[in-house]
């Protein structure tokens, strides 16, 4: 059996992410042994009421001990991903039950880098990165707002599926800024500065370097502004954007987490995997996830 569980973890076998499994694996491994031999044990007793009791106890102690490894390994990544209580209880009630959040996480960083990497106000991506596979937006089952629209393909594609379930609906979807290259951010970025001010423009714009849009998996939808928080486009995309791979990535009461003010419509395309990942772990609050994968992957 050791040999078989041995062999399992070397499948993965790409550090960081070796490490993590194998510990983990090891943890699940002995935690069988362990109940196993204490399942025996109780049953040679001869009262069914101290059989009970005993399994009981073993089984949470079982469980304690788990809990309390779990957080001794996954502090550092918690802390330096800067995450609140609320989702380290809830990742942490996973890791309990069983492996799944590691075998996901895993699962993301075997994937596209770009779909999860971390651009935000402290992270920038450099002045020639460009995506290769850019795709001009023409419309279909989406509208567009002007013709110069790009997004990589995969996103392009993406879009065109959530618009057709959106149309389903009654809903059309509309695109109004995709693709920005860093040359493209520089404009918009000293255009915002001259006309709110420094402080005021890096609440509604990022820096040449630091927007999401230089990537090729963001898009705005139509209108650009709060409005479009009061449109059935809006409550469509709140509830059916993930299952398609899309991501609110400002959402409203955590301009002190992401930097940004509330933007209804900005979505960043992370993939369904990544998506999902995004609302069972953190509350669907995609800086949170972000910066904890950020955190994994640059640990040393």
């Amino acid at each position: 059996m050791k040999e078989n569980f041995l062999i399992v973890c070397e499948g993965f076998n790409t550090p960081p992410f070796r490490a993590g499994l194998l510990i983990f694996c090891i943890l699940i491994f002995c935690g069988f042994c362990i109940s196993c031999t204490g399942r025996s044990s109780s049953r040679s007793l001869p009262e069914s009421s101290i059989e009970n009791n005993s399994e009981t106890n073993n089984a949470a102690a079982q469980n304690q001990d788990t809990e309390g490894f779990i957080r001794d390994y996954w502090h550092v990544y918690f802390e330096r991903a800067n995450l609140p209580d609320y989702i380290i209880e809830n990742i942490i009630s996973h890791l309990v039950l069983g492996p799944d959040f590691l075998m996901e996480l895993l699962s993301i960083l075997d994937g596209d880098p770009s779909l999860y990497i971390l651009v935000d106000k402290q992270h920038a991506l450099s002045q020639d990165h460009a995506p290769d596979d850019l795709a001009e937006l023409t419309g279909g089952a989406y509208s567009v707002t002007r013709q110069d629209l790009m997004l990589r393909r995969p996103a392009a594609e993406a879009l065109e599926a959530m618009a057709r379930a959106a149309r389903l609906d009654g809903i059309t979807l509309t695109a109004a800024s995709a693709y920005r290259s860093y040359n493209y951010q520089v404009n918009t970025y000293n255009n915002w500065v001259r006309e709110l001010g420094q402080e005021a423009a890096d609440l509604v714009s990022a820096r040449p370097g630091h927007s999401q849009h230089q990537l090729g998996l963001t898009l705005d939808f139509y209108p650009i502004n709060d409005n479009f928080a009061g449109t059935t486009a809006s409550g469509w995309l709140e509830q059916n954007a993930a299952r398609f791979g899309w991501s609110l990535s400002y959402p409203k009461g955590y301009e002190d987490i992401t930097g940004y003010q509330w933007e209804s419509w900005h979505y960043r395309y992370a993939g369904a995997e990544l998506a999902e990942f995004i609302d069972k772990y953190f509350d669907n609050i995609q800086q949170y996830a972000l910066q904890f994968i950020h955190a994994y992957r640059n640990m040393e």
